[in-house]
């Protein structure tokens, strides 16, 4: 929807406006999700087959728990909140904005559970499926508001008739309302999920999944400030229309890092799962080495094909006839950004170790530390240097959380990674898109023929390892 929303906002601050509520919400979802979701899956493999039923019903029962004290609090304080988010005098339409917010957060907080349930059960049919509809819901109700309706209404009667005293064209909200029916219908096609629940809590392993899940969410919470803390402060930081405008410059270029945040997203979806059903197997640390390897390649492959191509990859983020290149001044950083996207991905890798071991006070450890480092630097950098200081912030937060992770991963649960190889392959690929961009000027040419150079590169080094994955598939397929 990048593309739409950004040819029918007015200007770059509307979706300055859009990318700040989203980042606040995305600290939302941790918390009502409670760290319930990797708590879920680790006691599937610590419980009897005939209690896995009892782990369900407590876990859905704290994201339900926290779902009411949110809708609770939400509406008490509603006024408030709003002045805060705004702080311009629009509170009225911030008011709007949250309520919106408040039932999508608890449709979703409501879905995680079941959602993690099809997982666990290895359904990814029908989890694609209801993904599928949440995705179609959500792309025909914006394409409805934004686009089909006010040309309708131009050229209707009924259209025009029908849309009198409720309609504004160009609206914000139409975004968050697509979003809210997306969400309570993808609620409702979990119902079968959610048939065998029993709202029974079993006390002493509640106390036991909280034991373990606090550190998590404590983690995920710092995690999220890591990662959108900068967007969520931005208009603190950089006030008024200056401060709105730049911060959805900084949105639409980091939409060019779709492909390879989809990359990070399916990995965790798909490898979460795996590493704890595979824990109790003699050769795991080496599987999971061998997974980072293929994972930082992948990765860096990715990096390189979406920077090497960004001088049509661009249009993609194309303002509106007004200010048709408004956005692209922000495409400086978006080498930077997707090489955050990998370290991110890394550290997502890296980050099985204090899961398997139940040592989650690590991850407070190493998440609070990145958060107070992305705090002190955002507070420092983004008033200097807008959105580069906030990138530049995420890159150091990344690499700290990284090194803290392997040092304390290595001493409880040592997984023989190839340092060596990895680093190289970051460095040289950082190396060969920074050189693709800034020295060849994103030229296609050139760009594209340095990512075949980089491709021939690794299959040469890797040929062996290429070799016995391919021997292992066909002895499988036998």
């Amino acid at each position: 929807m990048t593309p739409i929303y950004l040819q029918n906002f007015k200007d770059a601050a509307v979706y300055g406006v859009y990318s700040y509520l989203y980042n606040w919400v995305s600290m939302w979802n941790a918390v009502l999700a409670f760290g319930m979701e990797t708590t879920y899956f680790r006691f599937l493999q610590k419980v009897d087959a005939k209690d896995k039923e009892r782990v369900f019903n407590n876990s859905f029962a704290v994201t339900l728990i926290t779902s009411l004290l949110l809708l609770v609090s939400v509406f008490i304080f509603i006024n408030p909140i709003a002045t805060w988010l705004d702080g311009e005098g629009n509170a009225s339409e911030y008011v709007k904005f949250i309520k919106y917010f408040v039932f999508i957060l608890v449709a979703d907080a409501l879905a995680v559970i079941p959602f993690a349930k099809l997982r666990a059960q290895g359904r990814p049919i029908r989890y694609s499926y209801i993904k599928f509809i949440n995705i179609f819901i959500t792309l025909f109700a914006n394409l409805f508001f934004i686009v089909f309706l006010p040309k309708w209404i131009a050229v209707s009667g009924f259209w025009a008739d029908f849309a009198s005293g409720w309609f504004q064209e160009g609206w914000l909200g139409y975004v968050f309302l697509s979003n809210l029916l997306a969400s309570v219908l993808t609620l409702f096609l979990l119902v079968p999920e959610m048939l065998t629940l029993r709202l029974r809590i079993d006390k002493p392993l509640m106390r036991s999944m909280l034991a373990y899940s606090f550190p998590i969410l404590i983690a995920n919470i710092s995690f999220i400030i890591n990662e959108n803390l900068d967007k969520m402060f931005f208009p603190k930081l950089l006030p008024g229309e200056y401060g709105k405008t730049e911060l959805g410059i900084y949105a639409a270029v980091t939409k060019l890092a779709v492909f390879l945040s989809l990359f990070v997203t399916a990995f965790r979806l798909g490898a979460e799962p795996f590493f704890f059903s595979h824990a109790k197997n003699e050769n795991a640390p080496r599987t999971y080495a061998k997974i980072m390897e293929y994972f930082v390649i992948l990765m860096v492959l990715v990096m390189l094909g979406i920077t090497v191509n960004l001088d049509w990859l661009k249009y993609f983020i194309k303002g509106n006839e007004l200010q048709p290149d408004v956005y692209w001044q922000g495409l400086k950083v978006v080498p930077f950004i997707l090489f955050n996207f990998v370290l991110l991905g890394a550290y997502m890798n890296l980050s099985v170790w204090y899961k398997l071991t139940d040592q989650t006070r690590f991850a407070v450890y190493i998440s609070v530390i990145g958060a107070l480092v992305t705090i002190v630097l955002n507070v420092v950098l983004i008033p200097l240097y807008s959105y580069p200081g906030a990138v530049v912030t995420t890159t150091i937060a990344y690499l700290l959380m990284i090194g803290l992770s392997l040092y304390w991963g290595q001493k409880y649960y040592p997984v023989p990674y190839h340092f060596l190889k990895i680093v190289l392959y970051l460095v040289s690929g950082l190396g060969v898109s920074l050189a693709s961009f800034f020295i060849f000027d994103s030229n296609f040419w050139i760009g594209n023929g340095l990512l075949l150079l980089f491709c021939a590169i690794i299959i040469f080094s890797e040929r062996k390892n290429i070799q016995q994955l391919l021997a292992q598939r066909k002895s499988n397929l036998k």
